[in-house]
């Protein structure tokens, strides 16, 4: 962690000048300067002292509360392929478990199917890339073409299905992959 940064940027952000928080902290403005490039390290109770001039503890100061990432290439996909049941899926925001939806593109070879889901509490949406799925819902069968969409409550056991292959970004909420 840069520790210099993080206080050029909360000084910033409280409005300050490197001298007016150097004489709040009773410390060189040529101290603080040296410290926000990293060139030097402050003690635990200068860190402190600077702290509290900038509104803040420790504490709050060495959280872990960065940013989650917002934009996903497919550098950061995680693939799984399977064989038996001839599709693929992508999912295209990693870690999605802690979110309220997953998304994942699916991937179904001429003739394959996902693995049928049990039951669950949720709702899910998919959206045809290329293609035509069928969506099985118990004895119900429903066909979806390229460009369609669909949105189910998966209170039965479930299951998609293609004779002639597709591509598909299906976000289901809870995450149940």
């Amino acid at each position: 962690m840069e520790i210099g940064e993080k206080i050029r940027r909360i000084r910033m952000e409280r409005g300050l000048t490197q001298e007016e928080l150097a004489d709040r902290a009773e410390l060189s403005k040529g101290f603080i300067s040296q410290l926000e490039r990293d060139l030097t390290s402050p003690s635990i109770a200068t860190l402190e002292d600077i702290l509290t001039c900038l509104g803040t503890d420790c504490g709050e100061f060495f959280a872990a509360k960065s940013r989650p990432q917002v934009v996903f290439s497919e550098d950061d996909y995680f693939v799984k392929e399977d064989s038996v049941h001839k599709s693929r899926i992508d999912w295209i925001i990693p870690n999605a478990q802690r979110n309220e939806m997953e998304p994942i593109r699916l991937s179904l070879t001429a003739g394959g199917a996902t693995i049928p889901d049990n039951p669950h509490e949720g709702e899910e949406f998919g959206y045809v890339i290329r293609g035509s799925v069928d969506v099985h819902i118990g004895k119900e069968n429903y066909h979806v073409g390229e460009a369609e969409s669909f949105y189910i409550y998966p209170d039965g056991e479930h299951y998609i299905s293609s004779e002639t292959g597709a591509e598909i970004i299906w976000v289901s909420t809870p995450p149940s992959f």
